[in-house]
């Protein structure tokens, strides 16, 4: 959530930067400006009705000691009128704040000066690309390859659960839980530390990392509110909601293997085979949190960080930073790590690598006390480290021979030191 005081503060700047996202921002603006100004305006007079309160409080006392009974019993009921007029103003003020936080909930965070400005993913800035020697091009499909090896059942997803969900079998099964180790004793191995998280969190969570309100649709919610993590990044950021963290404990490096819950509503006809796009789904998600200096270089080293899983794959790839019409809710600056699909013949995004600033930190209160003893929002990253049944996918397509699935040498060992699988 941004800040009301910057907003105003900086209106037109605001107004300018958010505009080049994919909505137009004006009148909401507009809005908070003036729910803001009614907020002001009733703190200041409840503010002079209780100063007064106050003044005429101790009329009473001085009026009693000098026996004038009756004066201090019309000051009292002036002091009672005021109170119910304060009383009057305390609901109007929290249905205004509450009007307020609504209205600033659905405001997304500012896009960095610098982002590249676009409609969509086609307006993205490609930053560098990796392994163009491994790169091949129209061998089979990924779900095609997985159905042949019973690495994955298809119908029995369907069968069980719905559309978009997939059944692991076999070695497939087995494939899931090797990668999800590989993928941790590397991140931890660069000082993540790992932690198992709940699959399931509140709603204060939600709001916490800005799921909610903006992306209600895609959430699976149980009959107690509770809901099904989207990503490993919601309970990971919220640890530690409402904490005052020290300076020497920056920056927090976070790592978590977990299923994880989206609807992907409004998504109907895509990538409805295979395993790109499905509603529960395995990832390794890396979390930071940092001092407000020091995000920058954070999101520079996570971006390497998730990198490094698929130079561990020799999976060809590309780093693209999103444009203003495709970056995240949350984020002010987001790098997307797209591998590549050879049967597609195109790159596919298996990591997106963001810095929220302080946007999140506002929402959750997690705040630091700097080096002069200021207390200070903190700066929340989150990124996929990586997205699991989309590397499956991409190693299937990458290294089937037409008759084989040559295993990457990384995995060779979860795999009785075997060179192939047929």
């Amino acid at each position: 959530m941004l800040d009301i005081n910057f907003i105003e503060n900086n209106l037109t700047k605001v107004k300018e930067q958010l505009n080049k996202r994919s909505e137009n921002y004006a009148v909401m603006f507009d809005e908070v400006v003036e729910l803001n100004l009614q907020r002001k305006a009733i703190l200041k007079e409840v503010e002079t009705l209780k100063a007064n309160k106050n003044n005429l409080s101790k009329q009473v006392g001085e009026l009693m000691r000098n026996k004038q009974i009756d004066e201090a019993n019309k000051i009292k009921d002036e002091v009672s009128s005021i109170n119910l007029t304060i009383d009057k103003l305390d609901e109007k003020l929290k249905t205004v704040q509450e009007q307020l936080t609504v209205k600033l909930q659905n405001i997304p965070n500012i896009p960095n000066d610098d982002m590249p400005f676009g409609a969509d993913d086609n307006d993205n800035v490609q930053v560098r690309v990796w392994g163009n020697e491994f790169i091949k091009k129209h061998p089979t499909a990924h779900w095609e390859i997985a159905s042949q090896l019973n690495f994955v059942d298809f119908e029995a997803g369907p069968k069980l659960s719905g559309s978009r969900f997939v059944v692991y079998t076999g070695l497939g099964a087995k494939l899931v839980r090797s990668l999800a180790n590989v993928l941790l004793d590397l991140h931890t191995s660069k000082g993540y530390q790992e932690i198992t998280v709940p699959l399931l969190v509140n709603t204060q969570a939600m709001y916490g990392t800005g799921q909610l309100p903006k992306f209600k649709e895609d959430a699976y919610i149980t009959t107690n509110d509770q809901y099904l993590i989207p990503t490993g990044e919601v309970p990971l950021t919220n640890l530690h909601a409402g904490e005052i963290l020290d300076l020497n404990q920056l920056p927090i490096h976070y790592t978590t293997y977990s299923q994880c819950f989206r609807q992907e509503a409004g998504s109907a006809g895509r990538d409805t085979k295979g395993l790109i796009r499905l509603h529960q789904f395995n990832k390794v998600e890396l979390v930071k949190i940092t001092d407000q200096l020091s995000s920058e270089a954070e999101l520079q080293a996570m971006v390497k960080d998730a990198e490094a899983v698929l130079q561990l794959f020799n999976l060809p790839y590309r780093v693209v930073e999103l444009c203003t019409g495709d970056v995240g809710f949350s984020s002010t600056k987001t790098y997307d790590l797209e591998v590549w699909f050879p049967e597609q013949d195109k790159y596919r995004e298996i990591s997106s690598c963001s810095n929220c600033t302080d946007f999140q930190a506002r929402n959750m209160q997690t705040r630091y006390r700097d080096a002069n003893g200021e207390v200070k929002l903190v700066h929340t990253l989150n990124g996929s480290g990586v997205a699991i049944d989309r590397l499956i996918a991409a190693i299937l397509e990458n290294y089937w021979d037409g008759e084989k699935l040559i295993l990457p040498t990384v995995l060779r060992p979860y795999f009785n030191n075997q060179e192939y699988i047929k």
